[in-house]
């Protein structure tokens, strides 16, 4: 089976003119041009597709796309596309879950009852427990855990109130114009130290100098590639100011 540019993008939710952009950078090629100038795309290139519309969502740029995907053996791809699939489960599994709280909340209005504080939560904090586990172990993940389900709810309320106005300064400072070496930019940097160390499980909290410069470089990778972070900072140059401002302290830390 083959579709079209018009029927492909349609189906795929994209314009044509993105197929044909794709065509032209060399990230998603026609399987077939006919004489006439139509492109058709094949069940393989249909997959290509599915394959870089996934990564778009983790905010990836188009040319680490078509370097990640041109550079992936048999093996390797047939492992994205597994761990693809476990992030879809983990994604499907925190917005069923966050469904369930607001029908808790639904049918508590209509009771007339007071709703449970832990069910409406549920679902808005255990998204990324496969990603933690991965890079600082189970015993951390599950101290992090406690911790925070060990907080009243006004706590979990005034330590996540505070995080925003961490957030909130940070995109200030870059509107702001502040370099990366002023004393206003190194105070953010240390509160944002001091905020990792507060949770436990992490490297920052146990004292682990190595391991926290590696956890916080990880982060400030992510706050870049993860569009839902790259949104809280104010989109991608906020990002990248926060990104740098940490690697800077991480290299000054280690001279």
């Amino acid at each position: 089976m083959e579709w079209p540019t018009g029927e492909l993008a349609r189906r795929a939710g994209i314009s044509p003119r993105t197929l044909r952009h794709y065509d032209q950078i060399g990230l998603l090629t026609p399987t077939r041009t006919s004489g006439s100038g139509l492109r058709f795309y094949d069940a393989w290139a249909v997959a290509r597709l599915q394959r870089i519309l996934l990564l778009r969502e983790t905010g990836m740029s188009l040319a680490g796309i078509a370097e990640l995907l041109d550079g992936e053996t048999e093996g390797q791809e047939d492992e994205a596309l597994e761990e693809q699939i476990r992030r879809l489960h983990r994604e499907r599994d925190a917005l069923d879950r966050k469904i369930r709280a607001v029908e808790h909340l639904l049918e508590a209005r209509h009771e007339g009852r007071a709703p449970k504080p832990d069910v409406l939560l549920d679902g808005f904090n255990d998204l990324y427990e496969e990603e933690v586990v991965a890079h600082w172990g189970r015993e951390a993940y599950q101290a992090g855990h406690d911790w925070w389900h060990g907080k009243t709810l006004a706590q979990q309320q005034a330590w996540k109130k505070r995080s925003e106005r961490l957030v909130a300064d940070w995109v200030r400072a870059q509107r702001a114009g502040a370099t990366l070496d002023s004393p206003e930019v190194r105070r953010l940097v240390d509160r944002h130290v001091a905020w990792l160390g507060e949770i436990p499980g992490t490297p920052t909290h146990t004292g682990d100098r190595k391991r926290s410069s590696a956890m916080i470089r990880g982060l400030a990778h992510m706050y870049v590639q993860d569009p839902a972070m790259r949104h809280a900072f104010g989109g991608r140059v906020g990002a990248e100011f926060v990104r740098d401002a940490l690697l800077l302290h991480i290299d000054e830390e280690q001279e």
